[in-house]
């Protein structure tokens, strides 16, 4: 274990964000272990749904929920001072406990519904508003903030993409923990800490060293006529959560 208090960053994204270039960012800290997407495989065996490698999904991880809370609130990965877990809201179902992650601290990461629902819809089919995860993000938000008294962090995707240094300083500022340019790049490849979802899902960051630059969202009008409900309907908890975004700071 780590000998001193460990810094446990609950890091709450949907999918089809930039959130493994975040974990990426975080394991490139020499005091900091990454978790990938630890209640994955309990969201799939509740759901029942059908995503790409289930059952390799499945016999990967715990599938009690009550058992993945009970790791991430236990000893760090090689006793590291600082615990960076990514987590999707929409695996948080309701009947997954909520308060292992009231003794963390939560973070936000955002990014456009319009842009979101363009990129997941070309990986599934059939989904609806819950499985890109605003309303479940917008919860968890509300739950830290009345915990906080105040809006716990949030960034903006968009934002890290465009001024890297700025934003992941006010991050780590607002979590608590010193930022380290450590954080702006990386080695290409995968991890032995990624799901073993990560031959579908992460192609591009296997090949990525440092973020990406700033791309042109999707616009409403640009989606499908079939996502536009769904657009509609993420919106407001989207601009709910973007009215708290953290601004750069100075590292």
């Amino acid at each position: 274990m780590s000998a001193g208090p460990v810094v446990r960053i609950a890091m709450w994204s949907g999918p089809r964000n930039i959130s493994t270039a975040i974990m990426r960012s975080f394991g490139a800290r020499a005091d900091c272990a990454v978790t990938d997407e630890p209640f994955y495989a309990a969201y799939l065996v509740a759901t029942g749904l059908i995503h790409p490698m289930r059952e390799e999904v499945i016999a990967s991880q715990p599938t009690d929920w009550r058992k993945v809370a009970d790791a991430l609130v236990g000893p760090p990965p090689d006793g590291k001072p600082v615990w960076c877990q990514k987590h999707m809201t929409h695996h948080m179902l309701p009947d997954f406990g909520r308060e292992w992650c009231d003794g963390l601290v939560n973070a936000f990461l955002i990014r456009a519904p319009e842009a979101v629902l363009a990129s997941y819809s070309l990986k599934r089919d059939n989904f609806g508003l819950e499985e890109i995860g605003l309303p479940k993000q917008a919860e968890l938000f509300d739950r830290a903030a009345d915990r906080l008294g105040r809006a716990p962090p949030v960034v903006e995707s968009q934002d890290v993409l465009a001024d890297p240094r700025g934003v992941l300083s006010a991050l780590c500022a607002a979590c608590g923990i010193p930022f380290d340019s450590a954080m702006l790049s990386w080695a290409p490849g995968r991890r032995a800490t990624d799901g073993v979802w990560a031959p579908v899902w992460y192609e591009a960051v296997e090949r990525s060293t440092k973020f990406a630059a700033p791309r042109r969202e999707i616009a409403f009008d640009e989606l499908p006529d079939i996502l536009k409900p769904i657009a509609a309907a993420a919106r407001p908890f989207y601009d709910r959560l973007a009215a708290h975004k953290l601004a750069a700071g100075a590292s």
